[in-house]
């Protein structure tokens, strides 16, 4: 015989609109302490909370909670993710500048990218949302709901912060890398990247989480650092030193070369507060040494001793670490160079991942 709790399950589906509502309510506390219960019956508890989320406005905010608690499970996200109707329907009410649960249904996505098969989402097409975009294409649709809806822009009950989850996910997958680092003739010859590396000191952590790891992840195509590198193309450079720099000030020697943005910063210029994201950043620089180029931009734009000021400042054992990795790296020059070429000496005592694994839960 069924237990109660699974009885209750099953009203999930009954016809009484208020029978439904008792049932969603009372389930959302099990979507995290008993997530299994969703999944009796071959998934009909998630075929029927996929319908929910269209019913009566209480109804379908349980639901969606729900959903996104169960969203972590790998069979959860196959039966979302296979599930096109449901898709569009995610995307619509996503993209709907009147949709009151617009966070919610970013928190379902960028749990759903931990699912391989995230990557459709580059190629699915859909009616253009106007005015937010003029793109045909959902993640193009995606992208301008995180630009345009920062801080409530497009939305004022959404902020679509967890779309950079999303982003950070997909930019693991080669596909997604394409994605980022190619103009898109749909929107003006736009490069996707360069509308996501502008909130890297954003006030929204999550924003600033996600964006420092799509940011990283994008950086392991490594043939396209060039591009990265380049003012012309991405630009990514300042982007990636504010972060980490505060207030300080430096000699006339370090910042002959420091990029433009870099200099002269307020005397209230706060480092970035949240050690995790400071170590992405870090982690993205080693990257971008990679290639020979790349070692020398940072060498040129006086990287150095901006990471040497960031290693004064810090008592965090991640962050110390990832200076010195870096340290390691640019103190150590190239064949050929001579000790000024390197910025000579080091001064730090040298010694010798991240967003992909977060999950979204609603309590």
């Amino acid at each position: 015989m069924p237990t109660e709790l699974e009885e209750l399950v099953e009203f999930l589906h009954h016809g009484n609109t208020e029978i439904r509502q008792i049932a969603a309510e009372n389930l959302v506390g099990y979507s995290t302490a008993q997530p299994s219960l969703f999944k009796r019956n071959q998934l009909e508890p998630v075929k029927d909370l996929k319908l929910l989320i269209k019913d009566y406005a209480p109804i379908a905010k349980n639901a969606l909670t729900i959903l996104v608690n169960i969203s972590e499970d790998a069979e959860v996200q196959t039966s979302m993710l296979d599930d096109d109707v449901f898709l569009e329907s995610l995307l619509r009410r996503v993209t709907d500048a009147k949709e009151p649960n617009a966070n919610e249904q970013c928190m379902i996505l960028a749990n759903l990218a931990k699912s391989s098969t995230i990557t459709k989402l580059l190629t699915i097409k859909r009616e253009v949302p106007k005015p937010l975009s003029k793109s045909p294409f959902a993640i193009d649709q995606l992208l301008d709901c995180f630009v345009k809806g920062a801080l409530g822009g497009y939305n004022p009950k959404a902020d679509y912060d967890y779309l950079s989850y999303l982003f950070a996910d997909l930019a693991k997958h080669e596909e997604g890398r394409k994605y980022f680092f190619t103009p898109r003739k749909e929107d003006d010859d736009i490069i996707p990247l360069t509308k996501i590396i502008v909130f890297t000191e954003h006030k929204s952590t999550i924003r600033r989480r996600g964006v420092a790891n799509t940011i990283k992840n994008a950086c392991f195509e490594v043939s396209s650092h060039h591009r990265l590198l380049s003012d012309e193309y991405v630009g990514l450079l300042g982007y990636l030193m504010l972060p980490l720099m505060g207030s300080e000030e430096y000699s006339d020697d370090d910042t002959e070369g420091m990029l433009d943005e870099c200099q002269l910063l307020p005397p209230d210029k706060e480092r970035e507060k949240q050690s995790d994201i400071i170590v992405t950043h870090l982690e993205t620089l080693l990257l971008l040494t990679s290639t020979k180029e790349g070692r020398q931009r940072l060498r040129a734009v006086k990287v150095y001793p901006i990471i040497r000021a960031l290693h004064s400042h810090t008592e965090d054992e991640s962050v110390g670490e990832g200076c010195d990795r870096l340290v390691q790296v640019l103190m150590r020059g190239e064949e050929g160079d001579t000790e000024e070429e390197v910025h000579g000496k080091p001064i730090l005592d040298v010694t010798e991942e991240d967003e992909d694994d977060r999950i979204v839960e609603v309590l």
